[in-house]
């Protein structure tokens, strides 16, 4: 299997995560593109027709796309448990709250990389921060409990989704008003998983 991807993509970076934790890096090929918004990459087109990654390319069956379908297929095919049947809703919401988080962020990066100067809307980037300081307030006061417990996929994803706040978004303080979910990812970040897949 292939895994079109780009060290930077927070969506693809929870894939390359689910790999190093459950084992299998060597079961998967990283193949690295550059593309962007407004200029997709020929390869990741021909996998994906959104132009979006990852995309998840598989000798026995179609290309597969969008980071939760892969991370299923994955978990799925290495019995891995990263989505526990017993709390799977919870998982996979919490995992959805993440990729919203990732994908309004990202929106924001887009907003300043593929407008010219003076068609750059402010309103629109500060709703998108809306949008993830209102996702942090809920994990921070409502999902503490479920980061504590065993590792799923939603802690891959909520770590995926923290690590590019950082990342693109330095100077906007998420950690403001989120003790506990700063003190959880300065543990989860620290992961040998999450140290090798660092965006950069």
């Amino acid at each position: 299997m292939k895994l079109i991807s780009a060290s930077a993509s927070p969506f693809a970076r929870k894939v390359r995560v689910l790999l190093h934790e459950t084992g299998q890096t060597d079961a998967v090929e990283i193949v690295e593109v550059m593309t962007t918004a407004i200029d997709t990459n020929p390869d990741l087109a021909a996998a994906n027709p959104a132009g979006k990654l990852p995309a998840l390319v598989r000798e026995a069956g179609p290309t597969i796309y969008d980071s939760r379908v892969i991370c299923r297929y994955l978990d799925a095919e290495f019995g891995a448990g990263l989505y526990p049947e017993s709390r799977l809703f919870e998982t996979l919401t919490l995992e959805a709250t993440a990729d919203a988080m990732m994908e309004a962020a990202l929106l924001m990066v887009y907003e300043h990389r593929v407008r010219p100067p003076e068609k750059v809307y402010d309103g629109w980037i500060e709703a998108q921060w809306a949008k993830v300081a209102r996702c942090v307030e809920a994990v921070n006061g409502r999902w503490m409990s479920h980061l504590n417990g065993p590792l799923d996929m939603s802690h891959v994803a909520i770590g995926c989704a923290l690590g590019y706040l950082d990342f693109r978004q330095p100077d906007r303080n998420w950690r403001e008003g989120a003790g506990a979910l700063d003190d959880w990812f300065a543990v989860f970040n620290a992961r040998e998983s999450m140290k090798a897949t660092a965006p950069g």
